[in-house]
């Protein structure tokens, strides 16, 4: 006699082991995050820093390119967004992001903690989200460097806006003279230890580059 799993589809199964690591508390669903900038003169001495204190320096610096675009849902008030993420690399082979990220916690943490969801998709992810009815906000660039210690991941990149004349991936403006710099680790809720050693970790990088946590209350006063 076949089994009580018999005959149960691969999507149904997935959902089942989708459920039970809900249930357990093993999806990575919440960012922790600090942010800084330095100046484009002192950028190659905190990617000195940076490749002395992180992992796999023998690889050499891991670039990237990006583009991210950032959607509304038309005629709704809500802050909800969704961004898309693509690399520019023609060699790369990375699939397309979806990426959902909530509002940041009100707390005493010491970094940013914010939900966040990353699905990888295709690249007619934009064509369905126009579909549902949502609107570009806006797009923008980044290249910059990746660095890796432990779970905690570092990008350090330069920000471009797609210059209007003529309007193409081709013909980038940097938006300032500096480059910002992250930290970041996606771990599973209620894991707050991961925020001590971001900051301990940041706290080696001064005073090259002084990462914070953005505390929104002072914005909203």
């Amino acid at each position: 006699m076949a089994g009580p799993g018999a005959g149960l589809g691969p999507n149904l199964q997935g959902m089942d082991s989708l459920t039970a690591a809900m249930k357990t508390n093993i999806i990575p669903d919440q960012e922790y995050l600090l942010q800084g900038s330095v100046l484009d003169s002192h950028v190659e001495h905190l990617n000195h820093r940076l490749r002395g204190l992180c992992d796999n320096v023998d690889a050499g610096q891991e670039k990237f390119q990006e583009k991210e675009m950032v959607f509304r849902i038309q005629g709704t008030n809500s802050n909800l967004t969704l961004r898309v993420r693509h690399s520019l690399d023609p060699h790369a082979r990375i699939p397309w992001q979806l990426r959902y990220v909530g509002q940041p916690e009100m707390s005493q943490k010491s970094t940013v903690v914010r939900s966040c969801y990353d699905i990888a998709c295709s690249s007619n992810v934009v064509e369905f989200l126009t579909e549902l009815g949502c609107r570009l906000e806006y797009e923008y660039v980044a290249k910059g460097f990746i660095f890796r210690k432990g779970r905690i991941k570092v990008t350090v990149s330069r920000v471009y806006k797609i210059g209007t004349n003529p309007p193409n991936i081709d013909n980038l403006e940097p938006v300032t003279d500096s480059w910002l710099v992250e930290v970041s680790v996606l771990a599973p809720s209620g894991n707050d230890a991961v925020g001590e050693d971001m900051k301990s970790f940041a706290d080696q990088l001064r005073p090259l580059v002084i990462l914070e946590k953005f505390d929104l209350r002072r914005a909203q006063m």
